[in-house]
């Protein structure tokens, strides 16, 4: 697989966010596989996107939704997804800002080591070439945050990708293996635990099941194990309402607080 020329504005954008934002420290790295592997992490609003693509260990790509390469979709989505939760008496202002960025948007997330991540039956296209690059040479970043909260920590996680397992099965015999991160932004730590390894015998909803339960509790036992620090939650939010990692509350499925620890 050749790597794509960059282009010089995007290089500049991307020395620029290099510069003001974080930059990540790694443990438990030893945790890595040597083979080709999927890293699965907290979203952390944007900061998990520029993390992976600036810090994450290895020659990676980072899985993107394929709305922020298409011009004419970029708009909804980023109002959609990011700012429609901002205060009423500002919103205006990011609807007006969600339709001056879509040129930007596609330079950036073509330009970047992404993957597009379709929502319809192009879902095969992103899983085959998921499945090339893991065969290249190149490890995947995936952030799998639906919006219904698991704890104050992260949310319950879309199970779909794990299905990445069954297709690079096929592809090469092996058994992929799936990483659990835990960013935390505001302490610049990347944490990487022991990885859960796809069983291809295994019932298609129950391994699905078995691997996100295990990455979504891995994920929240590496952020309580930290001293306490801010959470940047996936969703946007004020930043007052930002939870702490500890003590740990857990929701129920209508979402209110179900018990803290």
């Amino acid at each position: 697989m050749e790597d794509k020329k960059k282009s010089k504005l995007y290089l500049a954008i991307r020395g620029a966010v290099k510069f003001f934002s974080p930059k990540y420290t790694a443990d438990g790295t030893e945790n890595l596989p040597e083979d080709g592997y999927v890293i699965i992490g907290n979203h952390s609003q944007m900061y998990g996107p520029i993390a992976s693509e600036l810090y994450a260990p290895g020659k990676h790509k980072t899985w993107c939704v394929s709305d922020m390469m298409e011009k004419e979709k970029v708009a909804d989505y980023t109002f959609r997804d990011f700012w429609s939760e901002k205060p009423k008496a500002v919103r205006w202002i990011y609807k007006l800002f969600s339709k001056m960025i879509p040129s930007l948007s596609v330079l950036i997330f073509t330009n970047a080591e992404t993957i597009p991540v379709y929502r319809d039956l192009r879902l095969v296209s992103t899983m085959r070439q998921t499945v090339e690059c893991l065969k290249n040479g190149w490890n995947v970043v995936i952030f799998p945050e639906s919006e219904e909260p698991l704890n104050n920590i992260i949310c319950k996680f879309h199970d779909r990708f794990i299905d990445l397992g069954k297709y690079y099965y096929r592809a090469t015999g092996k058994k992929l293996k799936f990483v659990p991160m835990y960013l935390a932004p505001r302490n610049k730590t990347m944490s990487f635990g022991k990885p859960a390894e796809f069983d291809p015998d295994a019932p298609a909803a129950e391994e699905r099941k078995r691997i996100c339960d295990y990455l979504m509790e891995e994920i929240t036992r590496m952020a309580v194990s930290k001293p306490e620090h801010t959470v940047i939650p996936f969703k946007e939010t004020r930043r007052r309402n930002y939870p702490k990692n500890l003590p740990l509350t857990v929701y129920d499925e209508n979402y209110d607080e179900k018990e803290a620890v």
